[in-house]
């Protein structure tokens, strides 16, 4: 049998092979990618569902003149097959190999970095408004997935759309709404009279034909109100037509040929254009369609059996957060949790199950989240909200205006902090410290293990003098559950090894690093203190002031971006409090986004690990320094 796929360099080549084949082509996609994702991990079932889609896509359009823009990015597979990437498609997701999402350092091809949902709309709109002013031609497309219909950013992209009136197609690729019901052959008819192109000269006669009345106005209103009418009462598109968009659909999106016609005729069409097509996530793999949500975003597994591979390395920080919260929750009514269509990646479906009154999944909309869960809290109730960190930057004034500004009890549950992965550069969780750290009133929390997660969530529950955040990275915990709790001190550091020669202060994931530098470096006679820095905010001013006085060397190590972070507010400690002869050095991540890779794997490239630490702490030592200690200082000064 013909390999098509081999015959793929470039989205041109797929314009030479035969339409009928094209079938046996997405048969090919369909195999690769299962193949893959079963050795790499990755997002399947989203791909499965649109390779017919993006098949019709390059059929009919020009890639790279005509621009393509993916909502979320992680149905992008079969996009980078045909764009010249298949030989590399192999390293997908792997350490420097090609990136899950889209990303225009990679390919021509990929015109926009698309990690998030619900933004194409608006880069497209932004696209094809500058098309227009520079006097240019070519066709902008947007696919969006009826997730990112959930989330706010994408109904301001559609209304701005439709206002501006621009030649923009966004195609909506429907796998679970309520609006795919309307779906049969009169709605394919309908579709196919509406695109035609006879149709639709005649509609633009008429149109001129009305215009030479007296009474235009109102009879292009009458006529108007026909077609409406009829599209309000055969198919679900009369929402996107008020916002200003012609709406097409709902299709069949496995259709290939159908997809091909209906898009040749589109693209003839001038105005905001919304086509709807109706995919099955998970398509053509049993597994998947079977259990899409386990293979939206998945590790290695048996592409035979469909099972995980590999080892269970225990519970992880998600799984304690979950299993903590519907702990605590039988015995508090007033806890409440919240998630943003992360259900089971934030470790909430067991109390989703077990509370459903109490569960609330708001769709991809943090913004909403945030100040929901203000809402909430201002009426006593004591909500969690459980986002990844790098999800909740889309937040961040309602951080500020919603929770800090009302001082309410909303407690962040940041999930992924730090480095995730292979995800990379769109869903690294670096920032979050830094961007909390400044905003007045928030507790922010960083637990070393898995066990102080636990105490961590019961002592910010119990606390009802403001906002509490609690950030954890994406890994197995180190330590072996306990069943009781325990309160801790609010802004309370733990001294964890006492040392003579250099301190080291670490936040959160780096403390076991850092407490197995230390025991390393004592095997080579270099004695080091490690502190348990668990707040970031506030500080231990009172431990710090005396690890001040003590040590002339100091260290402090974060998974978070340095600028900003936990190690600035050590330094911004020491500049108030007018410290000197104290040589401090910060690790952490720099100033720039960290590719894609296996979290152990970019940690160690970034030196935030035992050896790291270990030579950070020699270097220190051999720093000639001449240190003047300020004798009389008080930190509460």
């Amino acid at each position: 049998m013909t390999k098509w796929l081999d015959r793929i360099n470039s989205p041109q080549d797929l314009k030479n092979i035969p339409i009928d084949k094209l079938d046996e082509l997405a048969q090919e996609i369909r195999n690769r990618i299962i193949t893959v994702v079963s050795k790499n991990g990755g997002h399947l079932a989203s791909n499965l569902g649109a390779i017919e889609l993006t098949l019709a896509l390059h059929r009919v359009f020009h890639s790279p003149r005509d621009k393509i823009i993916w909502d979320v990015g992680h149905q992008c597979y079969t996009h980078k097959l045909l764009t010249g990437r298949k030989d590399r498609f192999d390293t997908v997701r792997k350490y420097r190999g090609l990136s899950g999402f889209p990303t225009w350092h990679e390919s021509e091809h990929d015109i926009f970095i698309v990690g998030h949902a619900s933004t194409a709309i608006s880069s497209a709109l932004g696209i094809a408004c500058a098309r227009d002013q520079k006097g240019e031609d070519f066709s902008v497309i947007a696919v969006v997935g009826d997730g990112a219909l959930t989330g706010g950013m994408a109904f301001e992209g559609l209304n701005n759309t439709g206002a501006l009136r621009k030649n923009l197609i966004v195609i909506l690729n429907d796998n679970t709404m309520s609006i795919s019901k309307n779906v049969g052959a009169l709605s394919r008819y309908l579709t196919d009279l509406l695109t035609d192109e006879k149709y639709n000269k005649l509609k633009a006669e008429v149109w001129d034909l009305v215009g030479k009345f007296k009474r235009r106005d109102k009879i292009r209103g009458m006529v108007a109100k026909v077609e409406e009418s009829i599209k309000g009462f055969l198919v679900p598109g009369i929402f996107f037509e008020k916002l200003g968009f012609r709406y097409f659909g709902p299709l069949d999106g496995h259709d290939i040929e159908g997809l091909v016609k209906i898009l040749e005729q589109l693209k003839t069409l001038n105005g905001p254009i919304l086509l709807h097509i109706l995919t099955r996530k998970g398509k053509g793999y049993k597994f998947a369609e079977e259990d899409a949500p386990r293979f939206h975003g998945i590790g290695t597994f048996d592409k035979v059996t469909g099972n995980s591979n590999g080892k269970s390395r225990g519970p992880t920080y998600t799984d304690v957060l979950g299993n903590t919260l519907l702990k605590l929750a039988k015995k508090d009514e007033k806890i409440v949790a919240i998630t943003a269509a992360m259900t089971l990646g934030t470790g909430l479906l067991k109390f989703a199950q077990a509370f459903p009154k109490r569960f609330y999944d708001v769709g991809i909309a943090e913004q909403h989240a945030t100040t929901f869960a203000s809402g909430l809290a201002s009426q006593n109730l004591k909500p969690v909200f459980a986002v990844y960190s790098t999800f909740l930057q889309r937040a961040f004034d309602q951080v500020i205006h919603d929770v800090a500004l009302q001082n309410h009890s909303v407690i962040l549950a940041i999930d992924r902090a730090g480095l995730v992965g292979a995800d990379g550069p769109t869903h690294h969780g670096a920032f979050d410290l830094s961007y909390l750290r400044h905003v007045p009133n928030w507790i922010i929390m960083s637990p070393r293990d898995g066990n102080e997660l636990k105490d961590m969530l019961y002592t910010a529950l119990g606390w009802e003098k403001g906002p509490v955040a609690i950030r954890y990275p994406r890994s197995a915990i180190p330590d072996v559950l306990t069943d009781e709790f325990d309160l801790i001190q609010m802004g309370t550091w733990e001294r964890l090894k006492r040392g003579k020669e250099v301190a080291i202060l670490a936040v959160g994931s780096m403390v076991y690093p850092a407490l197995e530098a230390s025991s390393q470096l004592q095997k080579e006679g270099i004695d080091v203190e490690v502190v348990n820095a668990r707040f970031v905010k506030p500080l231990d001013e009172q431990m710090l002031d005396s690890i001040l006085q003590r040590f002339n060397k100091l260290i402090t190590v974060e998974e978070n971006a340095l600028l900003g972070g936990f190690g600035s507010a050590v330094l911004e400690f020491a500049e108030a409090h007018n410290v000197k002869g104290v040589l401090i050095k910060r690790m952490g991540i720099p100033d720039e986004f960290i590719e894609h890779g296996s979290r152990d794997q970019v940690l160690r490239d970034l030196d935030l690990d035992k050896d790291g630490i270990s030579q950070m702490v020699k270097m220190i030592l051999k720093s000639d320094i001449v240190c003047e200690k300020i004798k009389t200082r008080k930190a509460s000064s």
